[in-house]
């Protein structure tokens, strides 16, 4: 190898719509999970056990696999104090750090600004998928998006007029309302330019990259797929950004998040598999979250907007096991029907801007929060 120091990448996998964290990572000896899950809930025999306390809902094989391996960081408890339980507002709060105001910067965007300050890179950060999350968000910050790699689908290197003003219409009227029509309008007309000039550089990679791993037919498989290429080819991206849906299991629930974890799961195996293959994935993490979890007790199909929620972090950097408590399922020490959230989801954001980026992290997520060892 001609340098033993790669600059250090993150992937950050967002599973949105409040993903079901009692029915992800399950207290199965714990009789108040049958309790409260009279319908929404697995048989014992069923879950993948981790330990004697905790397992993994069925369709998580393969992140068990990488567990074992200890490649797996579990975060329980993880949110932040007095939920709003709604998808925008507490979204907005994992992507901003600001839960008592509405930020205007997204904390991927501001360790992008820091890694790359005289923007030299117009590609350090790729959202692959429609739109833009608020995460990457900072005015001046070439953040390039990515629909479909193929397809060099780049926000503002769609080749379809139509297309290109219809993604550009849909950011600003996702954003204006919160955070000025003004603030929405400069940031486009500022990172437009660049995303433009990232969308000619990126179609290099899939020419460059060349792969015997069969990934699984889904999006999320897909969006890994291509974020395995961009890493491959070496156009320095230092975060990639992408998310699956919808995690939003009000109803159905048995069906559906069963099938959105195995999609995960197996995209997730097939990425670093490939990863492997090409000699790579020392310097990289990735990192999962969801905006809450879910109310504990069912509601006969599905499950309601909670609060407390679990993170995983995976790579061959990570120190596996799991991190901190599930909070108390005691009655009496719910709140709203729900688990109390007892670790900041920005103790684990700066856990990865100091210790894998090696920045500073209190101007990133605002503020000083405890920090989780999951990093070797």
């Amino acid at each position: 190898m001609a340098s033993t120091k790669k600059d250090p990448v993150l992937v950050v996998l967002q599973l949105t719509g409040g993903n079901d964290y009692f029915n992800t990572v399950i207290p199965y000896n714990d009789g108040l999970y049958y309790d409260n899950r009279p319908y929404v809930k697995y048989n014992q025999e069923d879950i993948i056990q981790i330990d004697d306390e905790f397992g993994l809902m069925p369709t998580m094989g393969p992140i068990k696999e990488l567990y074992d391996q200890g490649r797996v960081a579990i975060i329980h408890g993880i949110g932040y104090p007095n939920s709003p339980r709604s998808h925008f507002r507490s979204m907005d709060i994992w992507h901003t750090c600001e839960p008592d105001k509405v930020g205007i910067e997204g904390w991927a965007g501001r360790v992008a600004r820091e890694l790359d300050p005289n923007k030299e890179n117009v590609l350090t950060a790729i959202n692959f998928g429609h739109g833009l999350p608020r995460a990457l968000v900072v005015p001046g910050v070439p953040v390039a998006a990515i629909a479909d790699l193929a397809n060099y689908g780049v926000l503002t290197g769609i080749s379809d007029q139509d297309q290109r003003l219809k993604a550009l219409d849909l950011f600003a009227r996702m954003y204006s309302p919160t955070v000025g029509a003004g603030m929405v309008t400069d940031y486009l007309r500022s990172t437009g330019l660049e995303a433009l000039k990232g969308a000619d550089i990126v179609k290099i990679a899939p020419e460059k990259y060349s792969s015997s791993v069969e990934y699984p037919n889904s999006p999320i498989a897909n969006h890994l797929r291509d974020i395995a290429q961009v890493y491959t080819a070496d156009l320095g991206t230092r975060i990639f950004y992408t998310q699956h849906a919808s995690f939003d299991t009000h109803a159905g629930e048995m069906a559906a998040h069963p099938k959105l974890w195995q999609e995960v799961s197996e995209g997730i195996a097939a990425f670093f598999q490939d990863l492997h293959e090409h000699g790579r994935g020392d310097n990289v993490i990735m990192y999962l979250f969801s905006e809450f979890g879910r109310r504990v007790h069912d509601n006969g199909s599905g499950t309601d907007h909670g609060a407390a929620g679990v993170s995983f972090v995976i790579g061959d950097p990570v120190k596996g096991g799991m991190y901190n408590e599930m909070p108390s399922r005691q009655p009496e020490h719910l709140e709203q029907g729900d688990l109390v959230p007892n670790y900041d989801f920005r103790g684990a954001y700066s856990t990865i801007v100091e210790n894998w980026f090696g920045l500073d992290s209190k101007p990133i997520v605002n503020g000083s929060f405890e920090k989780v060892n999951f990093l070797k």
